[in-house]
């Protein structure tokens, strides 16, 4: 149980395309990272110091704000062996906590069952945004999944039909060629209805809620206000998930990242702040993660695909500083010569989370037994 007496919430917040960690959490007075990026860096005199080593970008000061208010565990160097550079496969293997084979079973699919072995509540897992995440698909477990509160209550049953079909198409056009089509189609069975009855209890949420947040106008922020209506109108979701897309800086990172990371920050201090508001912030902890860290040397205008990036663990009862161990800049350690090396296993956190956090037995989860962090109170 949570401090104030309720079941303990996960939300889970990916960052979709590979965020740039080191850009993120700035190696401010490294001289390795300014030699390694001569364009897509940081300056040092605008940073945000949370040490003599380490500081945030700029454009997250609402995290920075909480991490002071020691509400934020950042994770180091998370990663795994071999990290692959694919994005499809890299969130394949962070859904499925499969790195070696195809796996065919979501991690939170597999929390979600077990939270809820007799499948009583279809809201059990949440998910906000189009189609349905790898991560949450699981044959026989209900599952809800709705792109928009608002725009769910307002369909009628014609488009709502319409809607979950296009969410399953797009389910199945993801994942047939990596498990085959038959383990998809038998998903797909027995979610379809589940999606839809899930989407209209749902309808519900938004009629009780008041807030005096006002969340930004962005996808990030309204999706995490969604998770805020939900929680608030106490329809018994355990595990919410939601996507904030637009990572992957090949080009023309020093353009967008700066807005991505202040939406991102900023929405989710909104969002703790709506739940401080109802007194419902005690119960809920959210881990934000990507698929990957970006390489060392920047490309020009961008960064490619690497490895050791970085996750986020927040909430009320998080004990806030850093955790595992920021990853070896000097250039005879980076991993193929131009990456930064991981230091804790992904799965490890997310057993951080099951057993730590929400009282489940972590290691049929994630498969097998990992190190974890004790961010927790």
């Amino acid at each position: 149980m949570a401090a104030n007496g309720k079941p303990p919430v996960m939300v889970i917040l990916q960052l979709t395309g590979g965020n740039d960690f080191m850009n993120t959490l700035v190696p401010y007075n490294n001289p390795v990272y300014y030699d390694a990026r001569p364009t897509v860096v940081i300056p040092q005199d605008t940073v945000l110091p949370i040490n003599d080593t380490l500081a945030f970008n700029p454009n997250a000061a609402p995290l920075k704000e909480m991490f002071d208010d020691g509400k934020v565990a950042i994770v180091q160097g998370i990663g795994y062996q071999n990290s692959s550079r694919s994005h499809f496969r890299g969130m394949d293997i962070w859904h499925t906590c499969e790195p070696d084979k195809i796996g065919t079973e979501g991690w939170v699919g597999r929390a979600i069952r077990d939270l809820d072995p007799k499948k009583e509540n279809v809201l059990t897992g949440v998910n906000f945004g189009r189609g349905l995440p790898r991560a949450m698909a699981l044959a026989g477990t209900p599952i809800t999944s709705v792109g928009d509160l608002d725009n769910v209550g307002l369909m009628t049953g014609i488009e709502e039909e319409a809607r979950r079909n296009l969410a399953l198409d797009l389910f199945k056009k993801m994942y047939s060629p990596a498990v085959g089509t038959g383990p998809v189609m038998e998903y797909l069975a027995q979610t379809g209805s589940d999606v839809l009855t899930g989407a209209d209890i749902l309808k519900k949420a938004p009629e009780s809620y008041t807030s005096e947040v006002e969340y930004a106008d962005n996808p990030i922020a309204k999706s995490l206000k969604d998770v805020a209506r939900v929680h608030l109108a106490g329809l018994g979701t355990r595990i919410f998930y939601t996507a904030h897309a637009g990572y992957d800086h090949h080009a023309n990172e020093l353009k967008t990242h700066p807005g991505l990371l202040r939406d991102l920050s900023g929405a989710i201090m909104d969002f703790f702040q709506d739940l401080r508001d109802h007194d419902a912030a005690d119960e809920v902890s959210m881990l934000v993660f990507t698929e990957f860290g970006r390489r060392m040397r920047d490309n020009g205008s961008g960064t490619d695909h690497g490895s050791g990036g970085g996750a986020f663990i927040i909430g009320e009862n998080v004990k806030g500083g850093l955790y595992a161990e920021y990853p070896s800049l000097n250039p005879s350690d980076w991993l193929k010569g131009e990456d930064l090396d991981w230091k804790i296993d992904f799965r490890g956190i997310y057993g951080t989370m099951l057993d730590q956090w929400m009282g489940l037995d972590s290691v049929p989860i994630v498969d097998g037994q990992f190190e974890q962090i004790h961010p927790f109170n």
